[in-house]
């Protein structure tokens, strides 16, 4: 009988944490490779490569089994990541386009009709961007420094306001904005401390009032708002249009206190009160997002509002709102 002399050829694998575990504690001990090899029943070629893939690069740090697999993990998550958008043409094509302000969405579009090659779309360019590309992110149109992640956005909200009379419900003539008194509420936060801003707009004459808030609450909320039109004629005070925010939970109280109806815009419908979304965009040219609302007084504020009132608008046939409220309700 022939004796069949052919080597089995063993399959190989990379390393394990226990044998780096091992590896480590040899080296350790002053165990040299091609013994620590012997001892893993493992080619010397194999220990030798783990030391030049996975050894610290910093100096006078020894090799640790944990930080070594960490490595290999890695590297083998790398190896199985696609590159996102392979042609250098589209690529190309892309850098183009962003650069003169269109969209990803559209350059995707645009992409497809030109070469039926270039499967894209807008997703993978935002991915690519923010991964690959980052000085393109300005010429995006929302150039956060950060992407959301997909769907953060879209969890809906659990709204804990009880009892909302929602905007749909509201007469014909607040829409129509013939009469006085029918106000838009809203706040404004700052990411740097608790404080925030309340303001009012009267929806007929565009009249501002502006308080601040020590915290977003809703007790603040009533209480800013109270302060503010309870000064005024009951004719003043016909109803108030919130959002959704929490801090508007207690508007039944604020309702039976100054006599007024309550309406709230549906989620994410901000549009559906445009006249204090556009009088907050107005007090951010003199407060921008980052401010701290902490260290704005009210003195400030009312500063603010005294420039808001008093300035003439085309709407109100160039005169000032403060000059259209104080003859309606004279």
């Amino acid at each position: 009988m022939k004796k069949n002399n052919s080597k089995v050829t063993k399959k190989y694998s990379h390393l394990s944490l226990e044998e780096r575990e091992e590896l480590a504690i040899g080296l350790e001990t002053g165990m040299k490779q091609c013994e620590i090899a012997l001892m893993l029943q493992r080619a010397p070629s194999t220990i030798s490569r783990e030391m030049k893939r996975n050894n610290p690069s910093v100096r006078l740090v020894r090799y640790r089994a944990n930080r070594a697999q960490l490595k290999a993990d890695e590297r083998k998550t790398e190896s199985h990541a696609r590159e996102r958008i392979p042609s250098k043409r589209l690529r190309n094509f892309i850098c183009k386009h962003i650069r003169i302000g269109y969209s990803p969405e559209i350059v995707a579009v645009m992409a497809a009709k030109k070469n039926k090659r270039w499967k894209t779309n807008y997703e993978t360019i935002y991915q690519w961007i923010y991964n690959d590309r980052q000085d393109l992110i300005p010429f995006l149109t929302k150039s956060h420094k950060k992407r959301r992640k997909r769907g953060a956005g879209k969890q809906k909200r659990c709204v804990k306001i009880s009892n909302r009379t929602m905007i749909e419900q509201r007469p014909g003539h607040v829409n129509l904005r013939s009469r006085v008194g029918h106000w838009e509420a809203d706040t404004a936060i700052s990411r740097n401390s608790k404080a925030a801003i309340m303001v009012l707009a009267e929806r007929r004459t565009r009249y501002v009032i502006i308080k601040k808030l020590d915290a977003k609450t809703a007790f603040a909320m009533h209480n800013a708002t109270v302060k503010s039109l309870g000064n005024h004629h009951s004719s003043v005070r016909r109803s108030i249009t919130y959002d959704n925010g929490t801090e508007n939970a207690l508007h039944e109280l604020t309702n039976r206190t100054l006599g007024v109806k309550s309406y709230f815009c549906n989620p994410y419908h901000s549009w559906e009160k445009g006249t204090v979304e556009n009088m907050i965009g107005i007090i951010r040219r003199f407060y921008p997002k980052k401010t701290d609302w902490k260290n704005v007084t009210q003195w400030d504020l009312n500063k603010v509002a005294r420039f808001i009132n008093n300035r003439p608008m085309k709407l109100l046939g160039f005169k000032t709102p403060c000059q259209v409220f104080v003859a309606l309700t004279a």
